[in-house]
């Protein structure tokens, strides 16, 4: 797992999208949606609706999910591996409190994404990473009003954990556009935003080439 990575060899950090917390209208959210994953590079979606119950989130994945496919956008549920396998997703985000690793592996196949919460942690990124998760997730980096937190992590956490561990890690955390680009330096990997893009003034698709512009300078 370890390795001594240089500049030249890291791919540049790409933009994780997480949906609002709640869809009151999900045809008008689809669209925007389309448009936003049109708008630029994203790698991932994480419908994560909370709270709402079974019935909204099958609905939620079942319009949402084509979408983000025709763009080669992959979809992961949010604390679910039992809905995130039964509603054909391609993985799950799991937090510390929502079963383990192994039992979401065992319930997703060899196959599905599986991400970890570690917050400020790196012993939990590590015992996640050595556990076989696809990337573990940092933050909140900055205040947020998406989620209450707890945790802050310092920034150089991502830049240990670039340059020791294969397993790539994900930002979170009241990511903006004026700060997306400090994170993308300090090692993260992938940069996880919901209101910096559902919330912008300019609307989502500016705020997804805005994104992509700083995680690439």
């Amino acid at each position: 797992m370890a390795r001594t990575p240089t500049v030249s060899d890291r791919p540049p950090c790409r933009l994780y999208l997480i949906t609002p917390p709640s869809i009151p209208d999900l045809d008008a959210f689809a669209a925007i949606l389309d448009e936003a994953l049109g708008a630029g590079d994203v790698a991932a979606l994480q419908v994560r609706l909370k709270p709402a119950d079974d019935a909204t989130i099958r609905a939620a994945v079942e319009v949402l999910a084509p979408i983000a496919r025709r763009h080669d956008v992959a979809v992961l549920l949010n604390d679910r591996p039992d809905l995130a396998k039964a509603t054909g997703c391609d993985g799950v985000h799991i937090g510390q409190e929502d079963g383990s690793l192994a039992e979401a592996r065992r319930t997703m196949g060899p196959d599905a994404m599986i991400g970890v919460t570690c917050h400020d942690d790196r012993d939990l990124a590590w015992d996640a990473a050595e556990g076989g998760a696809d990337y573990v997730a940092f933050g909140a980096f900055y205040p947020t009003s998406t989620k209450e937190t707890v945790h802050r992590p310092p920034l150089d956490i991502l830049t240990v954990w670039q340059e020791t561990v294969e397993v790539p890690c994900v930002a979170i955390g009241g990511i903006t556009i004026d700060t997306a680009a400090e994170v993308a330096r300090a090692g993260a990997d992938f940069v996880a935003v919901s209101g910096g893009v559902w919330s912008c003034d300019e609307g989502a698709a500016a705020a997804v080439r805005a994104f992509n512009h700083k995680l690439n300078i």
